[in-house]
C-alpha cells in the first residue's frame, strides 16, 4: 500500500496533559510505532496484537478500518486487504500514558483474525507453574478453531 498522507499528532505534553487531558497525544516509540491490542467488540476476545505508525493510526481513525505497520515487511498494511477479514472499528481507546492503542472491532469476511486461519492469534496456552525454559510445551486452547 503506497503512502497516501502524512499524519501529525500532538507531541506528548506534560504528565498531567497526557494522563488527564482530553487531547489525543499518542506516544510513539523510538521506531515511530505504537502497540495496538485488538479485541472482538461483542465477545471481548483478544484477536491480535500489532503495531501502528502515525500513518496507520491516522488511516485507521480516518477510515474506520484498521491499518497496521508491518515490522517484518517494513510496510503499511490494511488488515484484511488480502484475506477479506477486515477489522471495522467499533471503538478506539488509549491507555493512561497514551502509549498503547486498544481497538474494539467487528471482523468482516469469515471472522478469522489470524493469518493461520484461526479466530484469534492467541490460540496456544503457555504453561504456568510448570517447567520453564527449553522443556516448555504449548498446548492448543480448548476454544481454538483448528486451522
Amino acid at each position: 500500500m503506497a503512502p497516501t498522507k502524512t499524519y501529525a499528532f500532538r507531541s506528548p505534553g506534560s504528565k498531567a496533559e497526557v494522563e488527564s487531558g482530553l487531547d489525543f497525544r499518542p506516544k510513539f516509540d523510538a521506531d515511530g510505532l505504537i502497540p495496538a491490542i485488538v479485541t472482538d467488540a461483542r465477545s471481548g476476545e483478544v484477536l491480535m496484537f500489532a503495531f501502528m505508525n502515525a500513518e496507520a493510526l491516522g488511516l485507521s481513525m480516518e477510515t474506520g478500518i484498521v491499518h497496521f505497520w508491518s515490522r517484518s515487511r517494513a510496510a503499511l498494511w490494511k488488515k484484511g486487504g488480502e484475506s477479506g477479514n477486515v477489522f471495522k472499528i467499533v471503538e478506539m481507546r488509549t491507555d493512561c500514558d497514551q502509549d498503547v492503542i486498544w481497538l474494539r472491532v467487528t471482523v468482516e469476511g469469515d471472522g478469522h483474525a489470524c493469518h493461520t486461519g484461526r479466530r484469534s492469534c492467541f490460540y496456544r496456552l503457555v504453561p504456568v507453574q510448570g517447567a520453564a525454559g527449553e522443556t516448555s510445551q504449548l498446548t492448543l486452547a480448548p476454544d481454538t478453531d483448528d486451522a
